[in-house]
């Protein structure tokens, strides 16, 4: 179980070929090693209001946006802990909140009957699910991450995420990871995770590969992937 519970960073996004992963790999191995949780199946269930206000405002590129999760690493179990996750950006620079909590807790709190925790992060959580109203989730969201960290910096993360897939439906944490792909087969989405500036054979090695950063939500794809099956008016529970 990943325990941090704060993060401020800058994420760099890249599409690349299965053969461009690599090379990338390739490039890695002298400076880089798999992180404690090398390899995770992750789960999402995106929380957002009937109309899909929040994704909404967020591909409309403001300089501050928010998004609000529930996380699992793997499939989740009823004596296990999932993370609820209040995840801003402003102006290039990701912000992340997030506490522990079973997954029956976490939509009792988003729906007013049991109370969140008397924690700091809990309360900024708490105050956003109040201020959008109506919260629920909307879109279960699941991949497959390899995360590793460079030797001498952990503040320097790069992940590969691949079977990147979404549902509408059977919106639980304890499901298989099933649903729409976003990629196609030979696609995965690398991230780049810093704290300051990436090393300088990182920045070789993405020249020479011709990679450039991309801006890809995971959410926000499959929300557009949503309107256009629907005709434009996405359907919810």
């Amino acid at each position: 179980m990943r325990q941090q519970m704060i993060f401020a960073r800058r994420e760099f996004k890249y599409l690349l070929t299965r053969q461009q992963q690599q090379i990338i790999l390739s490039a890695m191995h002298p400076y880089m090693i798999p992180d404690e949780y090398a390899h995770s199946s992750i789960r999402n269930l995106y929380l957002d209001t009937p109309d899909f206000y929040l994704i909404r405002r967020s591909l409309e590129a403001p300089v501050y946006k928010e998004k609000l999760r529930i996380r699992s690493y793997g499939r989740a179990k009823a004596e296990e802990s999932v993370f609820v996750e209040l995840k801003k950006k402003y102006r290039s620079v990701v912000y992340k909140r997030r506490i522990p909590l079973s997954q029956d807790r976490a939509l009792a709190c988003l729906e007013g009957t049991a109370p969140w925790p008397r924690t700091q992060i809990a309360s900024e959580i708490a105050y956003s699910s109040r201020f959008y109203q109506a919260l629920s989730p909307m879109v279960f969201l699941s991949y497959e991450r390899d995360a590793y960290h460079a030797r001498d910096d952990e503040d320097f993360r790069v992940t590969f995420d691949t079977q990147i897939r979404f549902r509408q439906e059977y919106l639980t944490l304890d499901s298989q990871p099933w649903g729409t792909p976003l990629l196609a087969p030979d696609q995965v989405l690398m991230e780049l995770k810093v704290s300051g500036g990436f090393p300088l054979w990182m920045a070789r090695v993405l020249s020479e590969q011709k990679l450039f950063k991309v801006s890809f939500s995971k959410y926000g794809t499959a929300y557009q992937r949503m309107l256009k099956s629907s005709g434009g008016v996405p359907h919810y529970a």
